[in-house]
């Protein structure tokens, strides 16, 4: 709009300050080519307000028109930003949609090679990153290209030989701002990383915080926090000063560029063999000109999208991430089995993190339906391994897992999970009420029935003690609650649940006496007429199982019950004698 604006205002003032005496004559449509009607005819209407109404009046006239059309530009422009700002933060929100659904989704084992905090920075930073540099440079890539074929068009209108010669320059800048911009990405992305770490850090210091005072471990904590900073100090100056040469590198090859043309034009026609005169060429130079703060705002727009796209790499590592816990093709139901009565069995199951060392070697187990069972035996055995396997945490090298005589495989896995209940040795609570952390995971429970989990599970007394009853906020991670009320409230959960298969994690081995009393009693009314798999760490709390597994360097060396395995004078027997002292 501005170069048509110069385009037309200039003859209009020449007219009005009598520089310029052409008079125009009316020219039907058809008379000569589209352009040349449409102009001559706007300056014959022109010439005839002068006449008319003087040229004051046509001053007001252009005045106004000036001002429409400033009214005009600057409205589209409003109106453009209007509609990218939704699709703008809408791409942001879905890329953190996606990744947080694909965090939830993906298996454990992808999480233990990367750090909590670095996947924080992947959603939080990273995302922001995007947010900054590359969604906010569409509004710039859509409006300078328009604006810079709009100056090439009426470049190649007023003097196409001109313009030949500017094309031949233009690659030459663009290649030079594009080294410059692809060293840029590789920082970014180090930087990123360095960012990750920091978070890392200070994720790891927040939950070890008593252990690190514990231990006088503070200056040790900062002199590392102070170390990734100041790397993260030194990258991140590399960074915004390169991004900061865009705007300079490219006003200088711009005027460069200009001075460049201005030899070789005035040359031309101080030579008299260009096809445009003086005037001409000054329009040109005017146009030439406008291209300069587009293609400014199109360097900067690039060079920010290669910091974006850095941060876009570390995205894709995650959304891109394949999770080899799939839902078979042709799942079967649950209807084909009756989960309460279906017993649970392991064959042969060879399983291992790495793909070299065993965990879980060849082990064989059957688990009828209703029964408990116990796995016991040394840190590192296998015990925690061999459950995870069940509900799919992990899947199996070889061998299989059955339920009800079906491979583990054939359902679906959120159905698979649907039939167990999990109570941790470390009671995993969220930063919620009462009400909420005990209907985690159950649609549509009612207050009494919540209740009357609590109630089993030892719990309903001490909620009912707090301000607001089940309303309650327990805290970070229950950090409200002791040990004892924090495993309670999981065994809660897990009745509300009311699972078939219940999975119990060395649940009360973090508890003392009283604790333990009170949540064994709850465990038990839970355990009542559901298939059961406890790891056990105190020996005493499984005396009462129907089959005791001992386990051994990922296989099970003994089996049997508490009595048979202590005549046996085995593996069982030397546990049960360490835990006597």
């Amino acid at each position: 709009m501005t170069l048509f604006s110069f385009a037309f205002i200039v003859p209009i003032l020449q007219m009005l300050f009598q520089i310029d005496n052409t008079h125009y004559e009316y020219m039907t449509w058809g008379a000569g080519s589209f352009k040349d009607v449409a102009v001559n005819n706007f300056y014959y209407y022109t010439q005839v307000v002068i006449e008319s109404h003087g040229a004051s009046v046509a001053l007001a006239c252009l005045a106004t028109l000036l001002v429409v059309m400033t009214l005009l530009k600057v409205g589209v422009t409003y109106l453009s930003s209007y509609f990218i700002i939704p699709m703008r933060n809408g791409i942001v929100r879905d890329i953190r949609n996606k990744m947080y659904d694909k965090i939830v989704s993906l298996p454990i084992g992808f999480f233990t090679s990367e750090r909590k905090g670095d996947v924080m920075a992947r959603i939080s930073g990273d995302v922001t990153e995007i947010e900054v540099s590359v969604m906010a440079s569409l509004d710039m890539l859509f409006k300078n290209p328009v604006m810079i074929i709009a100056c090439l068009v009426m470049m190649i209108v007023v003097s196409w030989e001109l313009t030949l010669f500017v094309l031949v320059l233009l690659p030459i800048a663009g290649y030079i701002m594009g080294k410059v911009g692809s060293r840029l990405k590789r920082k970014s992305l180090e930087a990123q990383q360095q960012w990750g770490q920091i978070l890392s850090t200070t994720e790891e210091t927040l939950g070890g915080l008593r252990i690190i005072k514990a231990f006088n471990a503070e200056k040790k904590m900062e002199s590392r926090f102070h170390g990734e900073t100041q790397w993260f100090y030194k990258i991140s100056n590399a960074i915004q000063r390169r991004h900061s040469l865009a705007h300079p590198m490219s006003e200088f090859l711009g005027t460069a560029a200009i001075s460049i043309l201005l030899w070789f034009g005035g040359t031309l026609i101080l030579s008299g063999d260009s096809t445009i005169d003086a005037a001409g060429f000054i329009y040109y130079m005017v146009i030439f000109y406008s291209i300069i703060n587009p293609a400014k705002d199109l360097s900067k727009a690039g060079y920010s999208i290669q910091k974006g796209m850095a941060s876009m790499e570390r995205i894709d590592k995650i959304l891109c991430a394949e999770n080899p816990i799939c839902d078979p093709e042709k799942p079967l139901d649950l209807s084909v089995i009756e989960p309460q009565k279906a017993p649970i069995s392991f064959k042969n199951v060879v399983f291992s993190y790495d793909g070299e060392h065993c965990v879980i070697d060849d082990v064989s187990l059957e688990v009828p339906a209703g029964k408990t069972i116990a796995i016991v035996g040394q840190s590192g055995s296998g015990k925690s391994t061999l459950v995870d396997l069940l509900p799919r945490f992990w899947d199996i090298d070889s061998g299989v897992i059955e339920i009800g005589g079906v491979n583990i495989k054939d359902f679906k896995v959120k159905e698979l999970r649907s039939m167990m209940g999990n109570v941790n040795q470390e009671a995993i609570l969220f930063n919620d009420t009462f009400y909420n952390n005990i209907t985690f995971g159950v649609e549509n429970a009612t207050q009494q029935e919540v209740e009357a989990a609590a109630r089993i599970a030892n719990a309903h007394e001490f909620i009912m003690e707090t301000p607001e009853g089940y309303r309650t906020n327990i805290g970070d991670r229950g950090c409200k609650l002791s040990g004892g009320q924090r495993q309670r409230l999981s065994i809660a959960r897990a009745i509300l649940k009311n699972p078939p298969i219940l999975i119990l994690d060395e649940a009360t081995s973090a508890l003392d006496t009283e604790s333990e009393r009170l949540v064994q009693e709850a465990l038990e009314r839970l355990m009542k007429n559901r298939t059961t798999l406890v790891i056990a760490h105190r020996l005493s709390t499984i005396v009462n199982a129907d089959m005791i597994c001992v386990m051994n360097q990922g296989k099970i060396v003994e089996r049997g019950s508490h009595e048979q395995l202590l005549a046996l004078n085995g593996f069982y027997k030397r546990l049960v004698d360490m835990q006597k002292f």
